[in-house]
Formats: C-alpha cells, sequence, structure tokens
C-alpha cells in the first residue's frame, strides 16, 4: 500500500515543485540575459526580455491560433479514423499485415520536410497540404500503436470470447475495446506533439494564416520576441490538449483506480 501511494499522489497532482522550480529559474536567468545583452556584445534583439515577449504575446491574434488548432484536431481525427481501421484490418488478415507493414515502416521513415515537398508539388490547395502532411505523419503511429495494442491482448482471453461465438462488433467492442484504450490514449499523447511540431512546419509553406505562417513572418522580421511569443503559444496550445486527453483517458479508465 505505501507503494502505491507516491505514484498515486504524482499522477494527482499538477505541476511537481521541481519543475515550477526549474522555470522560474530558466526565467530568472534569461532576464538576467536580456539585461546584459549589450554589456556582453549581444544583439538587443537576439535576447528579448520579458517585457518585449509579453507586448508580442498581447499583440497575438486569435484567428491564427484557432486555424492552426483546427488543422491540428482535423487531421488528428482523420488519422486516429484511418489508422484504427488499417489496424484492424492488418489484425484480421496476415496477408494484409504483410503487405502493408513495411509500407508502413517507409511512411514513417520518410521526413517531414520531404512530405512537405511532395505535397507542394502534388497539390494545390494549401489546407489539403497541411492536412495531408499531417495524417501521412501521424496515421501511421496510430496504426502501429492500435496493432501492437491489439496483439498484447492475452491469447487466452481472446480464445475465451471466441468460445462463446460472438459477431465481430461483440468481440471487438467488448474485448480488444477495453482492452486496447490504454495504448489508444498513450497514442494519442504522441502524435499530438508530433502534431504541433508538424503543423507550424506545414504552414510555412503558402499558408497566410496560421502560427507557421506568423512564425515565418516574425523570422523574415528578425523578431525573436515574437519568435518566443508563437513559440510560449504552442507549448501552452500542447498542454492544453494532452490535458483534456488526460482527463478523458481518467474519465474513460477509472475502472483502474
Amino acid at each position: 500500500m505505501s507503494l502505491e501511494e507516491p505514484r498515486h499522489a504524482t499522477l494527482a497532482g499538477k505541476l511537481p515543485r521541481e519543475a515550477i522550480i526549474s522555470i522560474i529559474g530558466f526565467a530568472v536567468l534569461w532576464e538576467i540575459l536580456a539585461q546584459l545583452a549589450p554589456t556582453l556584445g549581444i544583439p538587443p534583439f537576439a535576447v528579448p526580455s520579458f517585457t518585449k515577449i509579453w507586448a508580442s504575446l498581447s499583440a497575438v491574434t486569435f484567428l491564427d491560433i484557432a486555424v492552426t488548432l483546427a488543422r491540428v484536431i482535423a487531421a488528428l481525427v482523420l488519422s486516429f479514423v484511418i489508422g484504427v481501421a488499417v489496424a484492424i484490418a492488418m489484425y484480421l488478415s496476415g496477408a494484409v499485415e504483410r503487405y502493408l507493414r513495411p509500407l508502413i515502416r517507409l511512411l514513417m521513415a520518410v521526413p517531414v520536410v520531404s512530405w512537405i515537398l511532395f505535397a507542394v508539388l502534388w497539390f494545390k490547395g494549401v489546407e489539403f497540404r497541411i492536412v495531408f502532411v499531417l495524417v501521412v505523419v501521424c496515421a501511421p503511429v496510430f496504426v502501429v500503436d492500435t496493432l501492437d495494442a491489439m496483439r498484447d491482448v492475452p491469447k487466452e482471453l481472446r480464445q475465451m470470447m471466441r468460445s462463446f461465438r460472438p459477431t465481430f462488433w461483440q468481440f471487438f467492442s467488448k474485448l480488444m475495446l477495453p482492452a486496447i484504450m490504454p495504448g489508444i490514449f498513450t497514442s494519442w499523447k504522441i502524435t499530438l506533439s508530433l502534431a504541433i511540431r508538424v503543423v507550424t512546419i506545414a504552414e510555412l509553406v503558402g499558408a497566410v494564416t496560421g502560427i507557421g505562417h506568423k512564425l515565418q513572418v516574425a523570422q523574415e522580421l528578425f523578431s525573436v520576441a515574437e519568435v518566443f511569443a508563437w513559440t510560449l503559444i504552442l507549448v501552452a496550445l500542447l498542454f492544453l490538449l494532452e490535458s483534456l486527453v488526460v482527463r478523458l483517458e481518467t474519465y474513460v479508465l477509472r475502472w483502474r483506480a
């Protein structure tokens, strides 16, 4: 019982004290460096103070945040549907798995930059390019994680379930789905972080809205404060989405508590 209490406290707690101290320490060191930049021969714009960063944060447009967030959520939902469907097909058919697994691994090995170049050369619509890049990067992760989770279901449980002669839907909904839910939530946490990083790169090519576009504009203007501000927003978006997934995971998997 004593071994479980620290683990429960860590999961139930919020930001650890050490993390808070680290963040405050980094902020203090950054502000000191910003104030000493002229003395050290560093251009003032290269290390902006938090006053300038806050001014850039107060000038951000909600539209760009909403557009990026919508792109990420739409692409992740589509990636999840495709990934789960492909994983089920691979699980049910050994031939399908033998043919598709090498292709899935090949897709995962292609760099994101290459997919962006392909999207620019293949498609005209900017939105379609961005969604294409996000799906082709995130969907294989859902495929691999879902398939591995299904493979990890004990063989004895599967055999016992099949002895009752269930329909496919009964077999999947009563046994497989509850068993793979922890793996699915873990996959969502991984792909959320991946999608946030990929969408900003995808938005750099042709997009006229979104956080990636704003980062490109800030880079062209050599505005480190704006780059810092938009980066903080991306981090905040990631934390927000992950917290929502964790809350949903806690509710769905409350039987594990």
